[in-house]
């Protein structure tokens, strides 16, 4: 280990102290890595999806089950690396969970049917929601909520540049390869960010950290967490912002390309644009985080949410102003995310710092369960027209501010 990291890592890890303002650069890049394994494995292959069809002569709905099944797999793998990472520390389960995903990458290239492909994609989720549970857990081993908020909004980068260089990369590798390729190229993604984990992430597990281990004491650390109003109340706040962008995600190309006759070529550009106004206002959360609480933020950011939801459902169900009205809310409500998924995040870890790996894991699966349900909710509304994503986006935003509102209330969390 380096002297820098040395500096960083090698002192008390007990709750509330924030060692340093200014993490090591490559010790970001590192988590930024770690965080990016569902993002890279769902936006990169996402090209490839008609020629996995073309290849195993089956239609898309079947290979639509290759991503559902990755869904599943990230809402319950997460589930399992918190206890283990309380129990075990953060390196051990971050291993076993980076190695799995290796092997299911390489499984992938070798898939002889789409069944196959669709138990290892499983597999892989499994595997790479390591990195995203072991990754947040060390951030909050080592800071407090104002500088998690921080650094998690640095986080937020992965979010909102995989939506746009993921799909280029995987076409590229499509065109040059095939989508076989794919699986290869993240394959080696996962044995790379395996080394330099194994090399330069040290050991954050806090001393206090629960020492048994199984189901029955998993059951009641995730019970006690589950009534925790404040977590529950920060969880499930960012949950509903995040579902709203799912309902996004998965509606789009219908309402652009279909319904508003956005040339597919286009539609891109378009989803692109969003994506900079997460990064954007995300990076501007952190400046946002000098002067006030992540929970102050919170607040106001959701308040927006609910606004720029129903402004949406409005522009919509009037018929009035076509695309460039519905395009103007639906920015903003996508860039609101900037301030609340790092902030919530923030918030509903601050004081699990001995059972930080369990806390972790439990948002990431009530947080990805919620965006599940909401992208279906999409699919089983749809009317051939815009209304039921709006519908579903502007009642994410107000259950946002609601859970919040009820189960934390107005108290500010520093």
């Amino acid at each position: 280990m380096d002297l820098q990291y040395s500096a960083f890592f090698l002192s008390d890890t007990s709750f509330g102290e924030s060692i340093l303002t200014s993490p090591p650069l490559s010790w970001l890049l590192l988590l930024g890595a770690l965080t990016a394994f569902p993002s890279m494995s769902i936006d990169m292959y996402l090209p490839s999806l008609p020629a996995i069809a073309a290849t195993f002569a089956t239609d898309s709905a079947a290979v639509q089950y290759t991503l559902a099944s990755f869904f599943v797999g990230l809402a319950l793998g997460q589930a399992v690396y918190g206890p283990l990472a309380d129990h075990y520390g953060r390196k051990p389960p971050l291993y076993a969970g980076l190695a799995l995903y290796v092997i299911a990458s390489i499984g992938c290239t070798l898939a002889s049917n789409i069944v196959m492909l669709a138990v290892l994609r499983f597999m892989q989720a499994v595997g790479g929601c390591a990195g995203v549970v072991i990754a947040r857990a060390v951030v909050r081993d080592r800071f407090d909520a104002r500088t998690s908020a921080k650094i998690y909004s640095l986080l937020m980068l992965v979010m909102g540049l995989a939506p746009i260089l993921a799909p280029l990369i995987g076409g590229w590798i499509l065109m040059l390869a095939g989508w076989r390729a794919i699986f290869g190229v993240l394959a080696l993604f996962g044995f790379v960010t395996l080394i330099l984990s194994w090399r330069h992430l040290p050991e954050t597990r806090p001393t206090d950290a629960p020492s048994d281990i199984g189901i029955g004491s998993a059951m009641r650390v995730y019970g006690a967490l589950l009534r925790d109003r404040p977590f529950i109340g920060y969880t499930l706040s960012g949950g509903f912002a995040l579902g709203g962008m799912f309902a996004y995600i998965t509606g789009s190309p219908h309402v652009f390309i279909e319904l508003y006759g956005v040339p597919a070529e286009s539609y891109g550009w378009l989803f692109g644009l969003n994506a900079l106004g997460l990064i954007a206002s995300s990076q501007y959360n952190r400046r946002l985080l000098t002067r006030h609480s992540a929970d102050t933020i919170l607040r106001r950011a959701n308040r927006a949410t609910v606004l720029l939801g129903l402004v949406l459902l409005t522009v919509v169900a009037s018929g009035w102003g076509g695309l460039p009205m519905l395009l103007i809310p639906l920015f903003g409500y996508i860039a609101s995310i900037g301030f609340t998924g790092p902030n919530a995040m923030a918030c509903a870890l601050a004081k699990q710092g001995h059972r930080a790996g369990s806390a972790s894991a439990l948002v990431g699966t009530l947080q990805f369960t919620i965006a599940t349900i909401t992208s279906l909710l999409v699919g089983l509304l749809n009317n051939d027209s815009s209304l039921p994503m709006v519908a579903v986006i502007a009642g994410c935003g107000v259950l946002a501010y609601a859970t919040h509102r009820a189960l934390v209330g107005d108290g500010t969390f520093e």
